[in-house]
C-alpha cells in the first residue's frame, strides 16, 4: 500500500504543464486520503484486534476454547459472533435509511463497520502465531499496493471482470456454508484459493471504480466525500478477506 501511495504523492507533486487538467492532481488528492483512511482504518481494526485477545474480560467475553479435535483452538462467543456479524446488518441497514447520504453519515457506517470487524479479528490473534500475521500481513500488504496500482493505471474496462468476480463471490459464500457442515480439508484450501483470487481481483476493481466515481461526480465535493468512505469501506473489506484467506492458506503456524 505504501507503494501506491508514494506513487501518487510522486505524480501530486510532480510539475503541471500548461494546459494538463488540474482535475488530474484533484483525483491524485482524492485516491491518496482514500488509501489514507484505509491504512488508518487498519491501524484501529489491529488495535482493538490486540485488545480483545489480550484484555481477559475482552477476550473472555468474545472468545472461548474450541472443543477438542476443532480445527481451531479458539471460537466465538454469543457475543463474538454477534459483533462479528453486526457488520454485514449496519450496511443491510444504512442502504435502507440513507436516502440522502452525506460524508458524516457514510463516515460514520466506515468506522462502525472497521471497529466491528477490528473486535472480531482477536480470534486470529489468538488462533495464529505472531509471526505467521506479520508475515502474512506483509504479503497481503505488498499485493494491495500492486494490484490497485494496476486498477488505477489500466486503461482496460473492469467491469465486466468485477461482475464476473461478484457472481465467484456469491458462489465462494455458498461453499463455506456447505463445508460448515461437511468438514472437507480439501475443499477449505479450495475456497481459501478461490477467495484469494477473488478478493485480488476486486482490489484492482473497485479502485479503478473509485477512479471513474471521481470523474463521474464532476464538482460535487459531497458526493465524492460519499465515495471517498464507501470506497474506502470496499478497499478495507477487500484487504482483510484477501489477509484471510492467505492467512488460512500459506500459514501453518497456528497457536
Amino acid at each position: 500500500m505504501s507503494e501506491l501511495q508514494e506513487t501518487l504523492r510522486r505524480e501530486a507533486a510532480a510539475p503541471t504543464a500548461p494546459g494538463v487538467a488540474a482535475i488530474d492532481q484533484g483525483l491524485r488528492r482524492y485516491m491518496l486520503a482514500v488509501y489514507n483512511k484505509v491504512a488508518l482504518g487498519l491501524v484501529v481494526a489491529g488495535g482493538l484486534a490486540y485488545a480483545t485477545s489480550s484484555i481477559p474480560v475482552l477476550r473472555d467475553l468474545m472468545f472461548k476454547a474450541a472443543p477438542a479435535g476443532s480445527a481451531s483452538s479458539v471460537q466465538l462467543t454469543m457475543v463474538g459472533a454477534m459483533v462479528a456479524f453486526a457488520p454485514i446488518i449496519v450496511l443491510l441497514m444504512s442502504m435502507k435509511t440513507l436516502s440522502q447520504p452525506t460524508p458524516r453519515s457514510t463516515g460514520l457506517i466506515y468506522w462502525t463497520i472497521v471497529s466491528l470487524f477490528g473486535a472480531s479479528m482477536g480470534v486470529m490473534v489468538l488462533s495464529f502465531t505472531g509471526l505467521s500475521i506479520a508475515t502474512t500481513f506483509a504479503i497481503a500488504a505488498t499485493a494491495f499496493g500492486g494490484l490497485s496500482l494496476y486498477g488505477y493505471s489500466t486503461r482496460k474496462d473492469l467491469t465486466a471482470f468485477g461482475s464476473f468476480l461478484t457472481v465467484g463471490l456469491i458462489g465462494l459464500i455458498g461453499s463455506l456454508v456447505l463445508n460448515l457442515f461437511l468438514r472437507s480439508p480439501a475443499m477449505d484450501f479450495v475456497a481459501n484459493l478461490v477467495g484469494t483470487f477473488i478478493f485480488a481481483g476486486l482490489i484492482a476493481y473497485d479502485t479503478q471504480r473509485l477512479k471513474t466515481a471521481y470523474y463521474t461526480l464532476g464538482g460535487d465535493e459531497a458526493a465524492r466525500g460519499v465515495a471517498s468512505n464507501f470506497g474506502a469501506l470496499s478497499l478495507f473489506i477487500n484487504f482483510l478477506n484477501l489477509f484471510q484467506f492467505l492467512l488460512m492458506m500459506l500459514s501453518g503456524e497456528r497457536r
